[in-house]
């Protein structure tokens, strides 16, 4: 599979994520963090969204799970739900962002059926997914649109693009934690009143 060699040689692939086109790079590579930024620079205080295969791979990225969190995913996963958490040490900071207390966290989501569910669990490691968009102007719904507008990444073999579409709608909710403190940071296509139900 193209995009799977692709991964597992620092690349990035645009695929199609439940919602629109997404950018997926190892989070483990310095080579694949650096060449997604370069083709879609960052707000140092945004970090990029991560999706892994499994909660056992989600643990890997994240100091420690609280209850309430591990309750959150047991109910929304796999779907369209980020729970934001202190990122392991070992975890790229350019992934992670800094929380209003100066703390890296990573928000990380096991993906509903899609192609990139499929791709991140034939990867068996987190995945970045950032929309596939230039920062600011809406996510991409198409292969052709990832194309143009990321042509020059396409040519040089930085990227590689999964043809197919994406069905659009919003994108997922993110829950943010401190301690069992939480508060929703995005709310998306979970509502505040289903998480709220799951958490009170």
């Amino acid at each position: 599979m193209k995009a799977l060699a692709a991964l597992r040689s620092g690349r990035v692939v645009a695929v199609a994520t439940e919602s629109s086109f997404g950018l997926l790079a190892d989070v483990r590579s310095p080579d694949a963090v650096q060449r997604l930024l370069t083709m879609k620079p960052r707000d140092r205080d945004k970090g990029l969204p991560v999706i892994a295969p499994s909660e056992p791979a989600w643990h890997t990225i994240v100091r420690q799970v609280p209850e309430p969190a591990e309750r959150l995913a047991k109910a929304f996963w796999p779907g369209r739900l980020s729970i934001a958490l202190a990122a392991s040490l070992e975890l790229d900071e350019r992934v992670s962002l800094r929380d209003a207390a100066g703390r890296a966290t990573v928000a990380v989501r096991q993906p509903g059926p899609c192609a990139a569910a499929d791709l991140v669990r034939a990867f068996l490691g987190p995945l970045t997914a950032t929309s596939a968009n230039v920062s600011g102007e809406a996510p991409l719904l198409d292969a052709a649109s990832v194309h143009e507008t990321f042509a020059d990444a396409v040519e040089s073999g930085d990227l590689v693009v999964v043809e197919g579409d994406a069905p659009g709608g919003p994108p997922s909710t993110i829950v943010a934690f401190d301690g069992d403190d939480w508060r929703i940071v995005r709310e998306g296509a979970v509502s505040g009143a289903e998480v709220e139900a799951v958490l009170s």
